[in-house]
């Protein structure tokens, strides 16, 4: 690709971290997902039933949909998307998160944790190409 064609690409990172809060109201939300996923095969909803019964995060990842991050966006179209999610642990000291710039719209920075390992995936990647 010539540097006119990859200019046209912006890569969007978003990171959160989520408390579950009742993980029981999580789960149920992911099984009724899975449950009313009318192109998922029946091998794959076996499968993605125990996964949700077993971790709170796939439980999550069958549920948020970060294509919606971009929904109506104006002058746009999704080329790729991937995602996943992962048990985490969290230390709110770890964390030096910088204040939001309410004036411009603009963060005045990105958080910092310098145990964090930008190559590191221990989460299971969900892709969607469109």
């Amino acid at each position: 690709m010539s540097a006119s064609e990859t200019s046209r690409y912006v890569r969007l990172r978003v990171e959160l971290l989520l408390e579950v809060t009742d993980p029981d109201q999580l789960t149920a939300a992911a099984l009724e997902r899975v449950e009313s996923d009318e192109f998922l095969p029946d091998e794959e909803r076996t499968h993605a039933r125990s996964a949700v019964r077993e971790d709170e995060a796939e439980a999550l990842a069958y549920l948020v949909e970060p294509t919606d991050l971009i929904g109506e966006v104006p002058g746009v179209d999704l080329a790729q998307a991937s995602w996943s999610s992962e048990r985490a642990e969290h230390d709110p000291e770890a964390f030096a998160w910088e204040e939001f710039d309410g004036e411009d719209g603009e963060e005045d920075g990105d958080y910092l944790d310098e145990d964090e390992d930008e190559d590191e995936d221990e989460g299971e990647e969900r892709g969607l190409r469109p």
